[in-house]
């Protein structure tokens, strides 16, 4: 049977020097009892130390949850995961080169659990190939004081792979709902079921120690086996859980929405003012089809979903998140990677199979830097991590890609109304650069692929042709040369056929997507166009 202790006890148990691994996205579960109680015991006594700290996901609330509980330097020696930014005290920790770190994609690490546990070598994969974790660019690494190589080139069967190489792990800390006495442990309450499985079974087979949170613990033999997600023979100790630590996402304590108990009206999901958002939202919405199957990430890219629903489409297209949710909407930032009426929940890893093996039609991602040649970056701007998470999974594999965001940022103001745009006070800083700070998406990459790249602006839509960044598209409204080129580090290619983006777009009622819906078939050719060349500065 497994052990019920405290949160305290639990964190008595790492040891100086442990690699320890945790689940979780955003607070969904994450065992946030344990890392709390590891910070006390480390403030209060200096140990355990030069832990090795492994997650896939952003952990934490974007304060002071989750992994900014370990944000002490000496307590941590190397931290290998996919985000860092949602937990700031991690973050700044990195920053100040306070540890070694490794930001790896968020797909790869998850099923890295997987091959720990088979004990396979690691994981061969073409995910990361051409960005900063390939270790001819920047070997993953994000603070000087990361040297080692952990990632490799290798050549297979004639083709070249990233092969990313499995280590043994000595605590898992993991969550769920509720476990039974021998420790089976179910996820009934969370919105995600992440990767708490082969977590857990990966330190099991390591000779380690799972330590998992639960809401509640029931009798022995009482729980249905249908609902047990991970067996008591890889679980040692339990944790049983006060509220305010047992979040289902970031910041909502439980919706039952989120995990299935009940369907919520759609009509309970929040509209979205006329803004410069809701403009670039509803033109990557415009590249949708009847039977998409998407993805969206954080920030604009959410509002995509929620345009659609309000459009009253949200059935034809198919939802999924790269935490696991499949169908229903999308949650906004406050509870993302959370779907409203998901039609199924499946494993962290599982979702990643799936897009890894090129599952999705069209992904609608964050847009925060590019440059001529396509290469967006997310993932780090000068000293500041944010980490790739799941984009560069997500992008690499996407047959359609479209990067959402304004042309500037830093106090830009809009006015949007009567089909036109105007730009009433420019952004500070440009997106659009001679050259990205790191490559989070590799632009050649993709062309060298023939993958379909637009990028999305209030103002303007580019793509990516013969691996030049060409303008397609402006605004109605919008003076090209002062307010799209001007505000560009780099000379684009313009379009022979360039046309302005649709009026409906810039007015309080749309109503275009049905028709856009019902005239585009699924897998259509996507539209191209001859291009004027011109290299910078012409």
């Amino acid at each position: 049977m497994a052990q019920i202790i405290t949160a305290d006890e639990a964190a008595g148990l790492l040891r100086t020097g442990d690699t320890v691994a945790l689940s979780g996205f955003g607070l969904a579960c994450v065992n946030e009892e344990t890392l709390a109680a590891v910070e006390r015991r480390f403030l209060a006594t200096a140990e355990p130390r030069d832990l090795t700290v492994v997650h896939a996901t952003a952990l934490g609330n974007r304060r002071d949850k989750g992994m900014s509980h370990w944000g002490h330097k000496g307590l941590i020696k190397r931290w290998i995961g996919g985000i860092a930014i949602a937990s700031p005290a991690l973050a700044k920790l990195i920053e100040s080169d306070g540890c070694e770190a490794y930001n790896l994609p968020q797909g790869v690490i998850a099923q890295l659990y997987r091959g720990i546990a088979a004990k396979r070598p690691g994981v061969i994969t073409k995910i990361g190939i051409g960005t900063f974790v390939d270790p001819r660019v920047e070997g993953a690494r994000m603070s000087p004081s990361s040297v080692e190589d952990i990632v490799q080139v290798i050549e297979l069967a004639g083709e070249e792979w990233l092969f990313y190489p499995a280590f043994p792990l000595q605590v898992g800390l993991i969550r769920g709902t509720v476990a039974d006495e021998r420790g089976n442990l179910t996820l009934s309450k969370e919105g995600l079921k992440m990767e708490v499985l082969p977590i857990a079974q990966a330190v099991h087979n390591s000779g380690g120690i799972v330590i998992a949170q639960v809401e509640s613990v029931a009798e022995a033999g009482t729980l249905d086996p249908n609902d047990v997600k991970v067996p008591g023979i890889v679980v040692d100790y339990l944790v049983v859980s006060e509220p305010e630590n047992h979040f289902q996402t970031e910041n909502t304590y439980y919706n039952p929405a989120f995990s299935g108990q009940l369907r919520a009206p759609l009509s309970s999901v929040a509209a979205i003012p006329l803004d410069e958002r809701k403009v670039i939202a509803r033109r990557c919405a415009m590249e949708l089809s009847s039977g998409t199957v998407l993805n969206l990430g954080v920030g604009i890219p959410c509002d995509v979903g929620v345009v659609v629903a309000e459009e009253g489409l949200s059935d034809q297209i198919m939802l999924t998140t790269e935490a696991g949710s499949v169908g229903g909407v999308p949650a906004g930032l406050r509870d993302f990677g959370h779907a409203y009426n998901p039609e199924a929940l499946i494993d962290h890893h599982a979702q990643f199979d799936f897009y890894d093996g090129g599952g999705l039609d069209v992904s609608v991602l964050g847009l925060a830097q590019t440059d001529a040649v396509g290469n967006v970056n997310v993932s780090k701007f000068g000293s500041r991590v944010a980490g790739c998470g799941g984009f560069i999974n997500i992008s690499q594999t996407s047959r359609k890609l479209i990067f959402a965001g304004t042309l500037t940022v830093g106090g830009l103001e809009v006015e949007v109304a009567d089909g036109t745009l105007k730009i009433l006070k420019e952004g500070k800083v440009r997106k659009f650069l001679r050259r990205v700070e790191q490559i989070t998406f590799s632009g050649e990459y993709a062309a060298a692929r023939g993958q379909t790249v637009l990028y999305v602006t209030e103002r303007a839509v580019f793509q990516l042709i013969d691996g030049v960044v060409t303008l397609m598209e402006v605004a109605p409204g919008v003076d090209l040369q002062r307010h799209v080129l001007d505000q560009m580090d780099f000379r684009p290619a313009i379009a022979s056929n360039l046309a302005l983006m649709s009026g409906g777009l810039f007015s309080e009622r749309w109503g275009e997507l049905a028709g856009l819906f019902g005239c585009r078939r699924q897998g259509q050719d996507d539209r191209g166009g001859q291009a004027d060349r011109g290299g910078e500065g012409n």
